[in-house]
């Protein structure tokens, strides 16, 4: 029941979007935000003791996982 008003609700918005409204972002409070700048190029050490370089990871997925206990 819930999942059908979820898509029925979802699909009122879609199509009072497509039928020419523009939405009201402003009411919504919807803030325009910045483009992602890339990352400031750093080194890390891997378990092995090896340096890492960012740059010669470019292209690639990287999963950085900073932990610390404080």
């Amino acid at each position: 029941m819930m999942s059908r008003l979820v898509i029925s609700g979802l699909a009122v918005v879609l199509l009072g979007g497509a039928a020419g409204a523009a939405p009201d972002f402003d009411g919504l409070g919807a803030q325009a935000y910045s483009p992602p700048k890339p990352a400031p190029e750093f080194t890390l050490p891997d378990l092995n003791g090896r340096q890492h370089t960012l740059a010669t990871l470019r292209g690639k997925v990287v999963m950085l996982y900073f932990w610390a206990t404080w």
